[in-house]
């Protein structure tokens, strides 16, 4: 049996070795493009930086180590052209011209290009993407030859990280994103901190703006943004997105939607014998039933697994689980990471939920180090199903985030989080872990114990209730709301008359720095007949998710020694 596999990296030379420790006797052929079929693209922007020193590290594997270990005929620099899906043969260009090759099962694994949007200018010498190996290279050159000024174009993930990397280099950098804020599938109140930590780095946002063309000068190019600016930049990072690499096998007739293939449950695609995975697939979304592709290296390495197993083992193969989207990011101090669905996917798909912000410690409180996490849980109306989390901050990101994706996996609701049993020592965590307190957050905003008002509505509530605000004094004196009434929520219940007068029969929305003083004011408000609501994690959360905008909305005392 002749197994050909189009594509290394992560989901074809998963598919690949899978398929040798199933069947030793399998001739097993990998075509790459490209002159490396396993390398660590998630590690490039480290190598750009100066992080990882060594190019070698990149390789994890081969053609000759592949060979040697798993006896895979990989070849480099063959590219598929064509395919004849009845014939089961294919069309591949090298460095000996043409030639073709049949196969009894075809993997597709032919991954994404960078996308190339119409600017005019892309062209220089100066601009490059960051997707291979020698894009990693030529970067890491124009750095080491001195290049002083670098422009990323797109500030997802992997352009924060081009970002990060290029100013850790000794660059000034600026960093463009079209979208309102770096990191799109971020939650605004998420994705502040981040770009806060960016300037901070000394990275130059601009956010909401994108180029609209690059200048070509003979010592540097100049990019020119849509608000009329213009940035110089010795290098220019083009990172905008990707799109299916597919040309070749949509026009042999195997059924894509918008470039990307479609495949079944065990990713076999519309032709006989071809199965697809990784980036150039589509995806089912796991909470929203939205198909997309889902260019994460996780996914595209446990998809050839199991279609490895459906080749050779039909009989007992899984079917590929539908990916949550997990990815995670380090920008200078803090990490940011993301699981299942956002506030705008979950509008779309036109399902009702409610959102939980917290920011409790790491780790014990009263143990050196305690930190902050800023924790986003999204969860169904109704029956309170896990829909989606995201988290931000210095220590503890990863660990929380991956027990909730391992949760939304299981399908469990919100209340079932407050039952994990986690690890616990004052180093590591709480005995109420994060995880544990989103639960009973949860649980509360569910079945009506706790009510919540958001940033979103702060417009709405500033017209027409009283905020209270249940901080200290000296909080309150440091920034608040305009027109809110300070009571501080161990002196609420002596003085619930002072809140019904300034009231007069509005509703009553009280806040405090996290949600948890102004969630204990709520109780004793509710029960005593108030209208209340207690703002989704506080002034914390309000300032995130009013970015740049909390400077004219908080009221903050004038500097000392001003008229």
């Amino acid at each position: 049996m002749r197994i050909v596999v189009v594509g290394g990296v992560a989901g074809g030379m998963s598919a690949a070795a899978r398929a040798r420790r199933l069947d030793e006797s399998a001739e097993i052929v990998v075509l790459e493009r490209g002159e490396h079929p396993s390398f660590a693209n998630c590690g490039l922007p480290y190598f750009v930086g100066g992080e990882i020193t060594d190019p070698d590290r990149l390789l994890v594997q081969t053609p000759a180590s592949l060979r040697a270990a798993l006896d895979l005929d990989v070849r480099t620099g063959h590219e598929v052209t064509a395919v004849d899906t009845t014939r089961r043969v294919l069309t591949v260009r090298s460095a000996a011209g043409l030639s073709e090759l049949s196969y009894d099962a075809l993997v597709l694994a032919p991954g994404a290009r960078a996308v190339r949007p119409p600017v005019p200018g892309l062209e220089s010498p100066r601009v490059r993407t960051l997707r291979t190996v020698p894009d990693a290279r030529a970067l890491r050159d124009r750095v080491e030859d001195g290049a002083s000024r670098g422009v990323v174009l797109g500030g997802g993930f992997i352009g924060v990280e081009a970002a990060e990397a290029l100013v850790l280099a000794g660059l000034d950098v600026t960093l463009v994103e079209l979208a309102p804020h770096v990191l799109p599938p971020l939650e605004d109140e998420v994705a502040h901190p981040v770009t806060d930590e960016l300037r901070r780095l000394g990275v130059d946002v601009r956010a909401g703006v994108g180029a609209t063309e690059v200048l070509n000068g003979p010592l540097r190019d100049d990019v020119v943004l849509s608000d009329g600016s213009r940035v110089p930049a010795d290098l220019v990072v083009l990172s905008v997105g990707v799109r299916p690499d597919t040309a070749p096998f949509e026009a042999a007739g195997i059924v894509c939607e918008r470039g990307a293939i479609v495949v079944d449950e065990h990713g076999r695609t519309s032709a006989p014998g071809v199965w697809a995975v990784g980036d150039a697939v589509v995806s089912t979304d796991a909470v929203t039933g939205v198909r997309r592709p889902v260019p994460l290296a996780g996914p595209a390495n446990r998809a050839g697994r199991l279609v490895a197993d459906d080749i050779l083992r039909p009989e007992t193969a899984r079917p590929l689980p539908a990916p949550l989207g997990t990815a995670i990011v380090r920008v200078g101090s803090l990490t940011a990471a993301t699981t299942g669905a956002d506030r705008r996917a979950l509008a779309t798909a036109g399902i009702d939920h409610r959102t939980l912000h917290l920011h409790p410690n790491q780790h014990a409180g009263y143990f050196p180090g305690a930190e902050q996490i800023h924790l986003l849980v999204h969860v169904r109306a109704g029956d309170g199903r896990l829909l989606g989390a995201q988290a931000v901050g210095t220590d503890g990101v990863d660990k929380r985030i991956d027990v909730l994706a391992t949760a939304i996996r299981a399908g469990m609701a919100v209340a079932d989080l407050i039952d994990l049993d986690l690890a616990y020592a004052p180093p590591y965590g709480q005995a109420k872990d994060a995880v544990n307190l989103a639960g009973m957050v949860g649980a509360n905003v569910l079945d009506g114990t706790l009510r919540l008002w958001y940033a979103d509505q702060l417009d709405e509530v500033l017209a027409t209730a009283l905020v209270l605000d249940t901080r200290s004094e000296a909080e309150y004196a440091a920034g608040h709301l305009p027109g809110s009434l300070n009571i501080p929520h161990t002196e609420l219940r002596d003085r619930l008359d002072e809140v019904r007068a300034a009231a007069a029969g509005r509703p009553v929305r009280a806040l405090c720095g996290s949600g948890v003083r102004s969630a204990l004011a709520h109780r004793v408000l509710t029960q005593a007949g108030l209208d209340s609501a207690s703002l989704s994690g506080g002034m914390l959360t309000l300032r995130a998710a009013l970015g740049d905008r909390a400077a004219s909305a908080i009221v903050t005392p004038e500097p000392a020694g001003r008229a």
